[in-house]
Protein backbone atom coordinates (compact mmCIF):
# COMPACT_ATOMS: atom_id res chain seq x y z
CA UNK A 1 0.00 0.00 0.00
CA UNK A 2 1.61 3.27 -1.08
CA UNK A 3 1.30 6.47 0.88
CA UNK A 4 1.26 9.93 -0.58
CA UNK A 5 4.05 12.26 0.59
CA UNK A 6 2.98 14.82 3.15
CA UNK A 7 3.05 18.23 1.45
CA UNK A 8 5.07 21.00 3.03
CA UNK A 9 2.95 23.58 4.83
CA UNK A 10 2.35 26.94 3.23
CA UNK A 11 2.51 30.32 4.90
CA UNK A 12 -1.26 30.59 4.58
CA UNK A 13 -1.65 27.48 6.74
CA UNK A 14 -0.60 29.52 9.79
CA UNK A 15 -3.50 31.76 10.73
CA UNK A 16 -2.85 32.51 14.41
CA UNK A 17 -3.85 36.06 15.31
CA UNK A 18 -0.76 36.26 17.55
CA UNK A 19 1.62 36.26 14.58
CA UNK A 20 1.88 39.75 13.15
CA UNK A 21 4.45 42.38 12.17
CA UNK A 22 3.37 44.41 15.21
CA UNK A 23 4.22 41.60 17.64
CA UNK A 24 7.39 40.58 15.82
CA UNK A 25 8.66 44.17 15.70
CA UNK A 26 8.15 44.77 19.42
CA UNK A 27 9.82 41.55 20.49
CA UNK A 28 12.52 41.93 17.85
CA UNK A 29 13.41 45.42 19.08
CA UNK A 30 13.99 44.22 22.62
CA UNK A 31 15.89 41.19 21.33
CA UNK A 32 18.13 43.48 19.29
CA UNK A 33 18.83 45.59 22.38
CA UNK A 34 19.68 42.64 24.64
CA UNK A 35 21.75 40.95 21.95
CA UNK A 36 23.57 44.19 21.15
CA UNK A 37 24.37 44.81 24.82
CA UNK A 38 25.60 41.24 25.21
CA UNK A 39 27.83 41.78 22.17
CA UNK A 40 29.36 45.00 23.54
CA UNK A 41 30.04 43.55 26.99
CA UNK A 42 31.44 40.44 25.32
CA UNK A 43 33.94 42.63 23.49
CA UNK A 44 34.98 44.07 26.85
CA UNK A 45 35.57 40.57 28.22
CA UNK A 46 37.59 39.57 25.15
CA UNK A 47 39.69 42.72 25.53
CA UNK A 48 40.26 41.99 29.22
CA UNK A 49 41.50 38.47 28.45
CA UNK A 50 43.89 39.49 25.66
CA UNK A 51 47.43 38.93 27.02
CA UNK A 52 49.03 42.07 25.55
CA UNK A 53 46.37 44.29 23.93
CA UNK A 54 47.43 47.40 22.00
CA UNK A 55 45.30 49.42 24.42
CA UNK A 56 45.88 48.31 28.04
CA UNK A 57 42.77 47.17 29.87
CA UNK A 58 42.00 49.67 32.67
CA UNK A 59 42.59 48.89 36.34
CA UNK A 60 39.70 51.09 37.48
CA UNK A 61 37.04 50.95 38.59
CA UNK A 62 37.94 47.80 40.50
CA UNK A 63 34.38 46.51 40.05
CA UNK A 64 34.18 47.34 36.34
CA UNK A 65 34.62 43.81 35.00
CA UNK A 66 32.13 42.55 37.58
CA UNK A 67 29.48 44.87 36.13
CA UNK A 68 30.22 44.27 32.45
CA UNK A 69 30.45 40.49 32.73
CA UNK A 70 27.38 40.30 34.94
CA UNK A 71 25.54 42.38 32.34
CA UNK A 72 26.81 40.04 29.63
CA UNK A 73 25.32 37.03 31.41
CA UNK A 74 22.02 38.71 32.24
CA UNK A 75 21.41 40.09 28.74
CA UNK A 76 22.37 36.75 27.21
CA UNK A 77 19.84 34.97 29.40
CA UNK A 78 17.20 37.62 28.67
CA UNK A 79 17.73 36.99 24.96
CA UNK A 80 16.66 33.35 25.23
CA UNK A 81 12.88 33.75 25.80
CA UNK A 82 12.86 36.75 23.46
CA UNK A 83 14.51 34.73 20.69
CA UNK A 84 12.17 31.77 21.18
CA UNK A 85 9.04 33.93 20.91
CA UNK A 86 10.49 35.92 18.02
CA UNK A 87 11.22 32.72 16.08
CA UNK A 88 7.71 31.45 16.77
CA UNK A 89 6.13 34.65 15.45
CA UNK A 90 8.07 34.59 12.17
CA UNK A 91 8.21 30.81 11.68
CA UNK A 92 5.55 30.81 8.89
CA UNK A 93 7.86 33.00 6.78
CA UNK A 94 10.00 29.91 6.32
CA UNK A 95 7.28 28.57 4.03
CA UNK A 96 6.72 31.79 2.13
CA UNK A 97 6.36 31.27 -1.61
CA UNK A 98 9.47 32.02 -3.63
CA UNK A 99 9.44 34.67 -6.38
CA UNK A 100 8.50 33.30 -9.77
CA UNK A 101 11.89 34.24 -11.20
CA UNK A 102 14.71 33.47 -8.74
CA UNK A 103 17.26 35.28 -10.96
CA UNK A 104 15.32 38.52 -11.07
CA UNK A 105 16.16 41.47 -8.85
CA UNK A 106 13.25 40.56 -6.58
CA UNK A 107 14.45 36.97 -6.43
CA UNK A 108 18.02 37.92 -5.59
CA UNK A 109 16.92 40.34 -2.84
CA UNK A 110 14.60 37.68 -1.43
CA UNK A 111 17.37 35.07 -1.53
CA UNK A 112 19.91 37.33 0.17
CA UNK A 113 17.39 38.25 2.84
CA UNK A 114 16.67 34.60 3.59
CA UNK A 115 20.38 33.82 3.67
CA UNK A 116 21.09 36.64 6.13
CA UNK A 117 18.20 35.51 8.34
CA UNK A 118 19.48 31.92 8.27
CA UNK A 119 22.96 33.09 9.31
CA UNK A 120 21.50 35.33 12.02
CA UNK A 121 19.31 32.59 13.51
CA UNK A 122 22.08 29.98 13.43
CA UNK A 123 24.64 32.36 14.95
CA UNK A 124 22.22 33.57 17.64
CA UNK A 125 21.30 30.03 18.70
CA UNK A 126 24.98 29.03 18.76
CA UNK A 127 25.96 32.05 20.86
CA UNK A 128 23.24 31.54 23.44
CA UNK A 129 23.67 27.76 23.67
CA UNK A 130 27.46 27.86 23.90
CA UNK A 131 27.33 30.78 26.34
CA UNK A 132 25.03 28.84 28.67
CA UNK A 133 27.29 25.79 28.42
CA UNK A 134 30.31 27.93 29.29
CA UNK A 135 28.49 29.37 32.31
CA UNK A 136 27.91 25.83 33.53
CA UNK A 137 31.53 24.92 32.65
CA UNK A 138 30.30 22.18 30.32
CA UNK A 139 32.30 21.87 27.12
CA UNK A 140 30.99 19.09 24.84
CA UNK A 141 33.17 20.30 21.98
CA UNK A 142 36.82 20.30 20.94
CA UNK A 143 37.15 23.91 19.74
CA UNK A 144 38.30 26.89 21.79
CA UNK A 145 35.23 28.51 23.32
CA UNK A 146 36.71 31.99 23.65
CA UNK A 147 37.98 32.41 20.08
CA UNK A 148 34.95 30.71 18.50
CA UNK A 149 32.41 32.61 20.60
CA UNK A 150 34.18 35.85 19.68
CA UNK A 151 34.25 35.09 15.95
CA UNK A 152 30.61 34.00 15.77
CA UNK A 153 29.59 37.11 17.73
CA UNK A 154 30.83 39.27 14.87
CA UNK A 155 28.96 37.11 12.37
CA UNK A 156 25.78 37.38 14.44
CA UNK A 157 25.99 41.14 14.89
CA UNK A 158 26.78 41.66 11.20
CA UNK A 159 23.74 39.60 10.19
CA UNK A 160 21.64 41.48 12.75
CA UNK A 161 22.65 44.89 11.39
CA UNK A 162 21.86 43.74 7.83
CA UNK A 163 18.50 42.35 8.94
CA UNK A 164 17.57 45.57 10.74
CA UNK A 165 18.55 47.63 7.70
CA UNK A 166 16.34 45.53 5.43
CA UNK A 167 13.38 45.41 7.80
CA UNK A 168 13.55 48.96 9.16
CA UNK A 169 10.59 50.26 7.10
CA UNK A 170 8.47 47.31 8.29
CA UNK A 171 9.54 47.87 11.89
CA UNK A 172 8.72 51.57 11.73
CA UNK A 173 5.23 50.90 10.36
CA UNK A 174 4.63 48.21 12.98
CA UNK A 175 5.66 50.45 15.87
CA UNK A 176 3.57 53.34 14.58
CA UNK A 177 0.39 51.28 14.73
CA UNK A 178 -1.51 49.64 17.55
CA UNK A 179 -0.54 46.05 18.29
CA UNK A 180 -4.09 44.92 17.41
CA UNK A 181 -4.13 46.82 14.12
CA UNK A 182 -4.87 44.33 11.34
CA UNK A 183 -3.91 46.54 8.38
CA UNK A 184 -0.47 44.94 8.12
CA UNK A 185 -1.60 41.37 8.79
CA UNK A 186 -1.31 38.70 6.16
CA UNK A 187 -4.65 37.78 4.55
CA UNK A 188 -6.28 34.88 6.36
CA UNK A 189 -5.01 35.83 9.80
CA UNK A 190 -7.57 35.61 12.59
CA UNK A 191 -8.97 38.89 13.87
CA UNK A 192 -6.99 39.74 17.04
CA UNK A 193 -9.87 41.78 18.41
CA UNK A 194 -12.02 38.64 18.57
CA UNK A 195 -10.04 36.14 20.66
CA UNK A 196 -11.49 32.71 21.12
CA UNK A 197 -12.68 31.65 24.57
CA UNK A 198 -9.67 31.33 26.85
CA UNK A 199 -7.39 32.45 24.02
CA UNK A 200 -4.35 34.67 24.36
CA UNK A 201 -4.41 38.17 22.92
CA UNK A 202 -1.45 39.85 21.29
CA UNK A 203 -1.01 42.07 24.32
CA UNK A 204 -1.23 38.97 26.46
CA UNK A 205 1.54 37.32 24.45
CA UNK A 206 3.74 40.39 24.85
CA UNK A 207 3.09 40.58 28.59
CA UNK A 208 3.83 36.86 28.94
CA UNK A 209 7.08 37.33 27.04
CA UNK A 210 8.16 40.25 29.26
CA UNK A 211 7.32 38.26 32.39
CA UNK A 212 9.21 35.20 31.15
CA UNK A 213 12.22 37.37 30.34
CA UNK A 214 12.07 38.98 33.77
CA UNK A 215 11.85 35.62 35.50
CA UNK A 216 14.84 34.33 33.52
CA UNK A 217 16.85 37.39 34.55
CA UNK A 218 15.90 37.11 38.23
CA UNK A 219 16.69 33.39 38.17
CA UNK A 220 20.29 34.08 37.12
CA UNK A 221 21.21 37.65 38.15
CA UNK A 222 22.03 36.59 41.72
CA UNK A 223 25.35 35.26 40.43
CA UNK A 224 26.43 38.92 40.31
CA UNK A 225 23.85 40.80 42.41
CA UNK A 226 24.26 39.43 45.92
CA UNK A 227 20.78 40.34 47.32
CA UNK A 228 19.16 38.24 44.57
CA UNK A 229 21.02 35.02 45.34
CA UNK A 230 18.17 33.52 47.34
CA UNK A 231 15.81 33.68 44.38
CA UNK A 232 18.31 33.13 41.57
CA UNK A 233 17.78 29.39 41.42
CA UNK A 234 19.52 29.07 38.03
CA UNK A 235 22.62 31.07 38.96
CA UNK A 236 25.82 29.22 38.13
CA UNK A 237 27.17 29.89 41.64
CA UNK A 238 25.27 30.35 44.89
CA UNK A 239 27.99 32.42 46.57
CA UNK A 240 28.97 29.62 48.92
CA UNK A 241 32.49 28.25 49.17
CA UNK A 242 35.61 28.13 51.33
CA UNK A 243 36.14 31.38 53.23
CA UNK A 244 32.87 32.73 51.86
CA UNK A 245 33.79 32.74 48.16
CA UNK A 246 32.86 30.26 45.42
CA UNK A 247 35.50 28.14 43.70
CA UNK A 248 35.60 27.48 39.96
CA UNK A 249 38.54 25.09 39.82
CA UNK A 250 39.71 23.18 42.87
CA UNK A 251 43.35 22.39 43.58
CA UNK A 252 42.62 18.72 42.90
CA UNK A 253 41.03 19.47 39.53
CA UNK A 254 44.02 21.65 38.62
CA UNK A 255 46.54 19.02 39.70
CA UNK A 256 48.16 21.40 42.19
CA UNK A 257 47.56 19.71 45.56
CA UNK A 258 50.96 18.14 46.19
CA UNK A 259 53.10 21.00 44.86
CA UNK A 260 51.06 23.63 46.70
CA UNK A 261 51.44 21.86 50.04
CA UNK A 262 55.09 20.92 49.60
CA UNK A 263 57.61 22.21 52.14
CA UNK A 264 59.92 22.88 49.19
CA UNK A 265 57.63 25.58 47.77
CA UNK A 266 59.36 28.73 46.62
CA UNK A 267 58.13 31.80 44.82
CA UNK A 268 60.69 32.84 42.22
CA UNK A 269 60.82 36.45 40.99
CA UNK A 270 62.93 37.15 37.91
CA UNK A 271 63.93 40.29 36.02
CA UNK A 272 66.68 40.02 33.45
CA UNK A 273 69.69 38.43 35.17
CA UNK A 274 68.33 39.05 38.66
CA UNK A 275 66.47 36.25 40.41
CA UNK A 276 65.23 35.84 43.96
CA UNK A 277 63.27 33.08 45.70
CA UNK A 278 61.04 33.29 48.74
CA UNK A 279 59.40 30.77 51.05
CA UNK A 280 55.84 31.43 52.07
CA UNK A 281 56.99 32.39 55.56
CA UNK A 282 59.35 34.96 54.04
CA UNK A 283 56.50 36.38 52.01
CA UNK A 284 54.31 36.57 55.11
CA UNK A 285 57.08 38.43 56.96
CA UNK A 286 57.09 41.24 54.39
CA UNK A 287 54.92 44.37 54.82
CA UNK A 288 51.34 43.35 54.03
CA UNK A 289 48.56 45.26 52.29
CA UNK A 290 44.85 44.58 52.69
CA UNK A 291 42.31 45.42 50.01
CA UNK A 292 38.62 44.64 49.46
CA UNK A 293 38.33 43.51 45.85
CA UNK A 294 35.77 41.57 43.82
CA UNK A 295 36.64 38.46 41.90
CA UNK A 296 34.55 38.21 38.75
CA UNK A 297 34.57 35.23 36.42
CA UNK A 298 33.80 34.97 32.74
CA UNK A 299 30.92 32.63 33.60
CA UNK A 300 29.11 35.69 34.99
CA UNK A 301 29.37 35.20 38.74
CA UNK A 302 31.25 37.48 41.10
CA UNK A 303 31.87 37.97 44.81
CA UNK A 304 33.84 40.36 46.99
CA UNK A 305 36.55 39.36 49.44
CA UNK A 306 39.08 41.02 51.72
CA UNK A 307 42.55 40.08 50.50
CA UNK A 308 45.86 40.48 52.31
CA UNK A 309 49.27 40.04 50.78
CA UNK A 310 52.38 41.61 49.28
CA UNK A 311 51.94 44.20 46.52
CA UNK A 312 53.36 42.74 43.31
CA UNK A 313 55.23 46.01 42.69
CA UNK A 314 57.13 45.50 45.99
CA UNK A 315 58.31 42.08 44.80
CA UNK A 316 59.34 43.48 41.42
CA UNK A 317 61.34 46.23 43.12
CA UNK A 318 63.41 43.55 44.85
CA UNK A 319 64.71 42.43 41.44
CA UNK A 320 64.99 45.98 40.01
CA UNK A 321 62.20 45.46 37.50
CA UNK A 322 61.48 48.57 35.38
CA UNK A 323 58.21 50.42 35.88
CA UNK A 324 55.16 49.25 33.90
CA UNK A 325 56.77 45.86 33.25
CA UNK A 326 54.59 43.11 31.84
CA UNK A 327 54.98 40.04 34.02
CA UNK A 328 54.53 36.36 33.21
CA UNK A 329 52.72 34.64 36.07
CA UNK A 330 53.19 30.87 36.34
CA UNK A 331 51.00 28.55 38.39
CA UNK A 332 51.72 25.21 39.98
CA UNK A 333 48.66 23.75 38.25
CA UNK A 334 49.32 20.88 35.85
CA UNK A 335 45.85 20.59 34.30
CA UNK A 336 43.54 23.05 32.60
CA UNK A 337 44.01 26.38 30.87
CA UNK A 338 45.63 29.55 32.21
CA UNK A 339 48.56 27.88 33.97
CA UNK A 340 50.56 30.84 32.66
CA UNK A 341 49.09 34.34 32.34
CA UNK A 342 50.40 37.82 31.59
CA UNK A 343 50.04 40.62 34.13
CA UNK A 344 50.12 43.84 32.12
CA UNK A 345 52.31 46.69 33.28
CA UNK A 346 49.51 48.91 34.51
CA UNK A 347 48.31 46.03 36.70
CA UNK A 348 51.77 45.00 37.96
CA UNK A 349 52.42 48.60 39.11
CA UNK A 350 49.00 49.16 40.67
CA UNK A 351 49.14 49.32 44.50
CA UNK A 352 46.02 47.14 44.78
CA UNK A 353 47.52 44.26 42.78
CA UNK A 354 48.58 41.75 45.41
CA UNK A 355 50.25 38.43 45.72
CA UNK A 356 47.56 37.43 48.21
CA UNK A 357 48.35 35.18 51.17
CA UNK A 358 45.09 35.58 53.09
CA UNK A 359 41.39 35.85 52.33
CA UNK A 360 38.89 37.36 54.77
CA UNK A 361 41.43 37.31 57.59
CA UNK A 362 42.43 33.65 57.15
CA UNK A 363 45.28 31.89 55.41
CA UNK A 364 44.25 31.17 51.82
CA UNK A 365 42.33 27.95 51.45
CA UNK A 366 44.03 25.45 49.16
CA UNK A 367 41.19 25.78 46.63
CA UNK A 368 41.55 29.57 46.66
CA UNK A 369 45.21 29.38 45.67
CA UNK A 370 47.34 28.54 48.72
CA UNK A 371 50.19 29.25 49.18
CA UNK A 372 49.72 32.48 47.19
CA UNK A 373 47.69 33.89 44.32
CA UNK A 374 47.25 37.01 42.23
CA UNK A 375 44.38 39.36 42.97
CA UNK A 376 44.10 42.59 40.98
CA UNK A 377 41.41 45.24 40.45
CA UNK A 378 39.09 44.99 37.44
CA UNK A 379 40.61 41.73 36.17
CA UNK A 380 38.82 38.56 34.93
CA UNK A 381 38.82 35.71 37.42
CA UNK A 382 40.58 33.33 35.02
CA UNK A 383 43.56 35.70 35.13
CA UNK A 384 43.64 35.97 38.93
CA UNK A 385 46.15 33.13 38.91
CA UNK A 386 46.13 30.68 41.83
CA UNK A 387 49.02 28.60 43.22
CA UNK A 388 51.59 31.09 41.92
CA UNK A 389 55.18 29.85 41.79
CA UNK A 390 56.97 32.27 39.44
CA UNK A 391 56.84 35.94 38.43
CA UNK A 392 59.05 36.78 35.47
CA UNK A 393 59.41 40.19 33.85
CA UNK A 394 58.89 39.93 30.09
Amino acid sequence: MSTLPVPLPRESDFSSRLRSPAVAARIGTWLGLTFGLAFLTGLVSHWAQTPQPWLPFPTAPSWGYRVTQGTHLVTGVASIPLLLVKLWTVYPKLFQALPRSPISREGLVHGLERLSIGVLVAAAIFQLASGLANSAQWYPWAFSFRSTHYAVAWIAIGALVLHVAVKLPVVRRAWSSDVDDTSQDRPGTEDPSQPTAGGLSRRGLLRTTWVATGVAVLATAGATITPLRRISVLAVRDGEGPQGLPVNRSAEAAGAVDAAQSEDFRLTVVSGGTERSFTRDELAAMPQTTRELPIACVEGWSATGTWTGVPVRDLLDLVDAPATSDVSVQSLQTRGAFARTTLQGNFSDHPDTLLALQLNGEVLDLDHGYPCRIIAPNRPGVLQTKWVTRLEVL
